[in-house]
């Protein structure tokens, strides 16, 4: 009888493509694969440590595992991903019940960290996090017809406010070669649609071709038979080149739609967040970007209360918002991160004051969001199928203006029975705050 492993996969989708390549390997050895921790022998918890919220979650679910543990259901854990790579010896000794863990350099050889704890031997290794592969062939646990491409790891670029280039060390890119064979793979394997991430996907090739190579690899993605959609997410302003720009517009296969967190608008924060820009150069960048790729969907996320963040800041990020009017935004309150060189700044903000603004921006984006789907109404939009509604009674899914996990989507009828991942034209009837309705065109 087969030894049977769940994988719970915390945090971002590079985390994603991390827990899928520990998946295949375990697959290769002969272990079975099942989706419910409930159901393993073995629970393998990749987890997220980047923010108080998602360290959170990552304890309450080794938590959770530990019941399983101790009633028997389930025999081993093993604990992995940025939070362990964090807090090494904190997690080994706030968690007893685990019986391996490891940092992110181990995983590649997570075959032989179970063979330890089978012996019922506990397992604390930390390998140097520059070993963490950076490609591989993985098992897709998304949507067949979707996957993630992850074309670095790491992040160099030390924002204040961040601990990723403690958790995950410096910037280093795949090799052009390696990304493209991963991406054939994946087409091969069914996948329609590439979505290419990095913690600073803008920056692909800089270290290893002395410049930006992103526009190249996107163009070489084109040319992949079988990949219909190519998305791009975390494109950072400051290397938004018109190469890149003009590539978005030309290339047909390249959604019309570029995310660019920028946090911020006011040029005194983003100074002290070792960020780029300020009001006036980011509404500049927006409306090139804009001037450059016609019908390009724009996605930011922007941080409230900051250290010392003033009323007239925030009003100015306020303002912002409301002149750019973004077709994507996430606002998060900032959270103050041990490690950090903004968890020591003077003028911490009060919780209660940092959720509140982020609140009103997330109001304001509502309205925003409402407005840009009414002006939808009647169009024809080419849409992917994900799913069918029982409740409903419709199909939905998404169509290029949306990425998957972090967008709206939408839902429409079909006179004729469909698949999830084909692609069909849907004409916009009518809309949600977020999300659209409409029905399928016949042809």
């Amino acid at each position: 009888m087969p030894i049977k492993v769940g994988m719970v996969s915390l945090g971002c989708s590079k985390n994603l493509v991390d827990s899928e390549r520990m998946l295949y390997k375990l697959k290769s050895h002969g272990y079975k694969l099942v989706t419910e921790p409930g159901l393993a022998d073995v629970a393998v918890v990749n987890t997220c440590g980047f923010i108080q919220s998602a360290k959170e979650e990552a304890i309450e679910t080794i938590l959770e595992l530990a019941k399983l543990k101790a009633d028997g259901t389930l025999k081993k854990i093993v604990v992995t991903g940025c939070l362990s790579e964090r807090y090494k010896e904190e997690t080994a000794e706030l968690f007893p019940e685990a019986d391996a863990v490891i940092g992110i350099g181990n995983n590649k050889d997570i075959v032989d960290v179970l063979d330890h704890v089978l012996k019922d031997e506990r397992y604390i290794n930390f390998a140097p996090k520059l070993d963490a592969e950076l490609t591989g062939e993985r098992i897709i646990s998304t949507l067949p017809f979707f996957a993630y491409l992850k074309v670095a790891e790491g992040c160099s670029n030390c924002c204040t406010y961040c601990a990723i280039p403690q958790i995950r060390g410096k910037f280093r890119s795949v090799p052009m070669e390696a990304v493209i064979k991963e991406a054939e793979w994946l087409a091969q394997n069914g996948v329609t649609e590439l979505i290419v991430i990095a913690q600073d996907t803008s920056r692909y090739g800089e270290d290893l071709y002395g410049k930006s190579k992103l526009p190249e690899l996107l163009r070489r993605l084109c040319k992949i038979d079988g990949i219909h959609w190519i998305r791009t997410l975390y494109c950072y302003p400051e290397r938004i080149t018109d190469e890149l720009l003009e590539t978005i517009a030309s290339e047909e296969k390249l959604v019309k739609y570029l995310e660019i967190p920028i946090q911020h608008c006011n040029g005194e924060i983003l100074d002290r967040m070792n960020r780029w820009g300020d009001r006036e150069s980011l509404e500049n960048l927006f409306a090139h970007i804009r001037e450059k790729v016609p019908n390009v969907i724009l996605r930011t996320t922007l941080i409230t209360g900051f250290p010392a963040e003033t009323e007239e800041q925030f009003t100015e990020l306020s303002e912002f918002v409301n002149k750019v009017r973004f077709d994507r935004l996430g606002c998060f309150a900032y959270s103050q991160e041990e490690g950090t060189k903004s968890a020591d700044f003077e003028g911490q903000i009060d919780d209660e004051v940092k959720h509140h603004r982020a609140d009103i921006i997330m109001e304001q984006q509502m309205l925003i969001s409402a407005e840009n789907n009414e002006k939808l109404l009647g169009k024809e939009l080419e849409t992917v199928v994900e799913g069918f509604d029982r409740f409903g009674e419709c199909w939905f899914g998404r169509t290029q203006l949306d990425a998957p996990d972090i967008d709206g989507k939408v839902f429409f009828t079909s006179e004729k029975s469909l698949s999830v991942g084909e692609y069909v034209k849907i004409k916009i009837t009518d809309t949600l705050d977020y999300d659209l309705i409409g029905e399928v065109i016949a042809e």
